[in-house]
């Protein structure tokens, strides 16, 4: 069985799993107590956006998106990012049997990639998956939904309304969820980046995707702009979770990383 091996595993995530489930447990202890609006909790998400730095940076605020998307018990989760290693044309759509999570394997829905390398033109390009920006949701997804099933996109030179058809697709079985990974500005300063960022956040809770190209600088702009117009045709709402900067963990705002999360539900 051929399996798509953790690469980043003990550099940008735990590579023990006590370690990576006391992580969780801690940040869910934070959000149980500092909740102002419960109701938040019982959202059923079919989509969500998450960062996809170190934890120790943006596992917050990833943490609580895939806690909400356990509500929507999916049987699959499609997981979106953007190639940082590797020159990638259109979309990949990974091929393995399997997925390797410190917390153990995920099954890879090899029928649902066939079906969008047959039906929608996707291939699979086997050293874009090695990628950073969708491994290290895999152990939320293993932790919060492990019966589930997972399907690993990368993608590159893409067309965000290309993209979306492809996430028209998928969220046309409600049994899938769809997870689209980026961070927001990168190393400007805690002003700036908060002024950058609120363009991309603002952009998202409004479901526009001009406003998307008046600033914002995610390095995943391509799949939130694809997410922006797969929401407007199914009739998603959107729901901000979180937002914070590496400053927060670094205490450093001298040059720092955003980080947004948020829901999108029926």
């Amino acid at each position: 069985m051929s399996t798509r091996k953790d690469a980043v595993a003990g550099q940008f995530y735990p590579a023990d799993k006590d370690e990576i489930v006391k992580m969780f447990t801690h940040y869910n202890e934070i959000i149980d107590k500092a909740i102002t609006d419960e109701a938040v909790l019982s959202l059923k998400p079919r989509a969500i956006i998450v960062p996809h730095a170190g934890y120790i940076y943006s596992a917050f605020t990833a943490n609580i998106a895939f806690r909400l998307l356990k509500n929507s018990q999916p049987k699959r989760v499609v997981v979106i990012g953007p190639s940082h290693r590797v020159y990638v044309e259109s979309t990949s759509v990974s091929m393995f049997e399997s997925f390797e999570t410190p917390l153990g394997d995920l099954p890879i829905d090899k029928s649902l990639a066939n079906e969008m390398i047959e039906e929608l033109g996707l291939r699979f390009q086997s050293d874009a998956h090695a990628e950073h920006s969708t491994e290290v949701q895999m152990p939320f997804i293993k932790y919060y939904l492990p019966q589930s099933s997972v399907v690993e996109l990368v993608y590159g030179n893409e067309k965000a309304i290309k993209l979306s058809k492809v996430i028209n697709h998928l969220l046309s079985d409600p049994d899938t969820a769809v997870v689209i990974s980026t961070d927001l500005s990168h190393y400007y300063d805690q002003q700036k980046a908060n002024k950058l960022d609120s363009i991309c956040l603002d952009a998202v809770l409004k479901l526009d995707p001009n406003e998307l190209h008046e600033g914002c600088e995610a390095c995943g702009k391509i799949g939130v702009e694809a997410m922006i117009l797969s929401a407007r045709e199914k009739g998603l709402k959107t729901t901000l979770l979180d937002y914070r900067t590496s400053a927060d963990a670094s205490g450093d705002t001298s040059q720092v990383v955003g980080y947004m999360s948020a829901a999108f539900v029926e």
